[in-house]
């Protein structure tokens, strides 16, 4: 089974884009972020057409996350949990987070916010989202230790020094800030690990490029895009990679899929 995820930054404007890969690359399930679209507006037909089932959740053109599965999409989920934090005014359950289960597998699509500025009022609300999202993994665990789970998305931490091109770079600046780093190891500790890192290790090894100043030709990126497992699920795992490839050509997303092979 082969599962991934991928920022995929306006799904109508990248269809062919995504139809095109998922024709290549043989993926059983993709945890889609940042549709940027309404639920009426997702191209569904496309998928269906090539034997995805879907879930997806947006409400406008910021957001919006989705699972497409052809191995089944059960028991879906829209949230986290009853209190995960809202934002803005007045404040809107944003849509972040879609769960299903896909063969067998729990997959969580995340788009975590970014954050903006340390100072920032959605810096406060990105910590109190990690936090409840921590908070309902570890329980999801303790109901059931052998899950197969996969927290699997666009995470907005890189959380080591060799995950951002310069660190230099980003002093004082979110996504590398240690409150943010430790919320991301406060996850892994409730349970989980990066099943990627170990099969494609740093440094110089990313996931997002800017699109301004030539960021991509020059190696200039973040690595972002995690898929976060369970125990039961890392047992499973015996192949990694980030698919560099596809944030080449034109129409490109900014971010570049991240796959995972299962046994």
């Amino acid at each position: 089974m082969r599962i991934a995820t991928w920022n995929v930054n306006s799904i109508r404007s990248r269809i062919d884009r995504v139809t095109g890969w998922l024709e290549r690359s043989d993926v059983d399930v993709l945890a889609i972020q940042e549709t940027k679209c309404r639920e009426d507006q997702f191209p569904g037909l496309e998928l269906t057409s090539m034997g995805y089932e879907y879930v997806h959740v947006g409400l406008n053109q910021w957001n919006g996350v989705a699972v497409l599965s052809r191995v089944g999409l059960e028991d879906v989920a829209t949230s986290f949990g009853d209190d995960q934090p809202r934002f803005g005014e007045p404040e809107v359950l944003e849509p972040r987070a879609v769960g299903a289960t896909c063969g067998g597998v729990r997959i969580w699509s995340l788009y975590v916010p970014n954050g903006r500025e340390l100072d920032h009022a959605h810096y406060h609300y990105k910590l109190s989202w990690l936090e409840q999202l921590r908070s309902s993994a570890a329980g999801w665990l303790r109901e059931n230790p052998q899950a197969q789970t996969a927290l699997a998305g666009d995470w907005n931490i890189a959380p080591e020094d060799d995950d951002v091109w310069d660190m230099a770079a980003f002093e004082g600046r979110t996504h590398v800030s240690e409150p943010e780093r430790q919320a991301f190891r406060d996850v892994l500790e409730a349970g989980f690990s990066d099943v990627v890192r170990p099969h494609a290790p740093g440094p110089g090894v990313y996931t997002y490029w800017d699109y301004q100043q030539l960021a991509f030709p020059k190696k200039r990126g973040m690595r972002i895009d995690f898929v976060l497992g369970s125990d039961a699920l890392a047992a499973r795992v015996d192949g990694a990679f980030i698919d560099r490839e596809e944030r080449k050509g034109k129409g490109a997303s900014d971010h570049a899929p991240v796959v995972v092979d299962l046994t």
